[in-house]
């Protein structure tokens, strides 16, 4: 694995709907009846109720004019110890919903909004030891630019780098970070979430529900591409449903940055069910960060009419080789997605279709009836951060504020997490979040 890339970061970054209700397990999610194009409202509305919800990132804070710490903001806090849960301003914490490699997530109650969080705490030493978030690797060879910005000097200003730019993506399909707080003297950032539903993949959908939801996933991932950002982990549990009904991407934990037309990249990430044969393959040295999107579109897009990924197996090594080899089998289903499903899963990336081509493919525009927005209308300007964005990105709280938290977090431990009912340890390789494959 190239020293360049960037294995597994450690963080989701999204931003969804406005949830007020406490019950959020029976929420429903739907695209408006108003917001439907005629042909889709008769076809009926996406049925996403009584499905688990997925924690994504965002909050609201207005600018603080508190002292400075070393060119950054300090953001008071002020935490209390209540019966049944811990007040950090005006966040009600109670129960953990959540729990990975690099921190915990906790259900968070914002008295201001009468809004639903989540807060997700996170390990900088884990964070750093990763190197990134999401990492900019270097240029190269004549496919980077001939002068790139200047590099942050440490890990944690290269994270700090990152979170800026992610806060300044805006799409409507893809997720918006707005807010991370950081202790500067201990382990800890914390990222404000809100609590969103993802998309229900439990049974297949019709072609046209996934026309729909692959329509806007294509939209998102044109803006990312614009914005030199290749995902890397595009998958079902990686799109959120907003009060829209629209997708969302989320989940920017192992996505990689580049200078130029594309990303050359060296290092096998992601998710193992939805991987390019280019980047399971034992010979190919480098391969396009574009193409390795369109690959995953492509596995994302066959669950969503069957169910199912195109290629499984428990055992990694049987996975990748089926990958690599085997053909892709079908169903039945129209002529046109199998024909657009067989150009985005074609095995050799030199061949297989691009977003421009998807863009126009009679599958996806109905023919010409339901067109995609020009690149120019759906990505409007390429995003650069300034240093005062950079030292911005990130709010200071005081140290002192942030070790009662943690101590009293992990005092009223609940560790039980409601929403991975149905879940199985045996089906990790098909489904696990992004991991790093050496």
């Amino acid at each position: 694995m190239d020293s360049s890339e960037t294995p597994e970061p450690a963080s989701s970054v999204a931003a969804a709907s406005h949830i007020p209700s406490c019950d959020l397990l029976s929420h429903t999610v739907g695209r408006p009846e108003a917001l439907l194009p005629e042909s889709l409202e008769q076809r009926g509305r996406l049925n996403l109720s009584d499905r688990k919800l997925s924690l994504q990132e965002r909050s609201h804070t207005a600018p603080c004019s508190s002292p400075g710490l070393n060119g950054r903001y300090i953001y008071p806090v002020s935490i209390t110890d209540l019966q049944d849960c811990v007040q950090l301003n005006q966040y009600k914490l109670k129960d953990e919903i959540g729990k990975g490699s690099y921190g915990v997530v906790k259900l968070a109650y914002n008295e201001d909004d009468n809004t639903y969080y989540a807060m997700k705490v996170l390990s900088k030493k884990r964070l750093m030891r990763q190197a990134g978030f999401p990492r900019r690797p270097p240029p190269r060879g004549a496919k980077a630019a001939p002068e790139g910005p200047l590099q942050p000097k440490g890990p944690l200003e290269r994270v700090y780098q990152e979170i800026a730019i992610l806060k300044k993506l805006d799409h409507p399909n893809v997720v918006k970070l707005v807010e991370v707080l950081d202790d500067p003297s201990e382990d800890h950032l914390y990222m404000g979430m809100l609590a969103v539903m993802e998309v229900p993949t439990d049974k297949p959908f019709s072609e046209d529900q996934a026309r729909f939801y692959f329509q806007d996933l294509l939209r998102g991932i044109e803006y990312l591409h614009y914005q030199r950002i290749i995902h890397r982990d595009i998958k079902p549990s990686n799109l959120l449903v907003g009060e829209d009904g629209h997708i969302k991407i989320a989940d920017f934990g192992v996505s990689n940055q580049f200078e130029g037309a594309d990303a050359l990249l060296t290092s096998t990430v992601g998710t193992p069910a939805f991987l390019a044969p280019e980047a399971v393959s034992e010979t190919r040295k480098n391969f396009s960060g574009k193409a390795l999107d369109v690959w995953a579109m492509g596995v994302t897009l066959y669950c969503f009419v069957f169910g199912a990924c195109p290629f499984m197996d428990d055992r990694i090594l049987s996975l990748h080789q089926k990958i690599k080899t085997q053909p892709v089998e079908f169903a039945d289903i129209s002529d046109d997605l199998k024909d657009l499903l067989l150009r985005m899963l074609d095995k050799n990336p030199e061949n297989r279709i691009t977003v421009p081509q998807i863009k126009v493919h009679p599958w996806v525009t109905r023919h010409g009836a339901e067109p995609l927005p020009l690149e120019d209308d759906n990505c409007c300007m390429l995003i650069e951060v300034t240093e005062e964005e950079v030292e911005n990105s990130v709010k200071h709280i005081p140290s002192l504020a942030t070790v009662i938290l943690v101590r009293t977090m992990l005092r009223k431990r609940s560790f039980g997490n409601p929403f991975d009912w149905g879940r199985k340890e045996d089906r990790s390789s098909l489904c696990a979040p992004g991991k790093v494959l050496t």
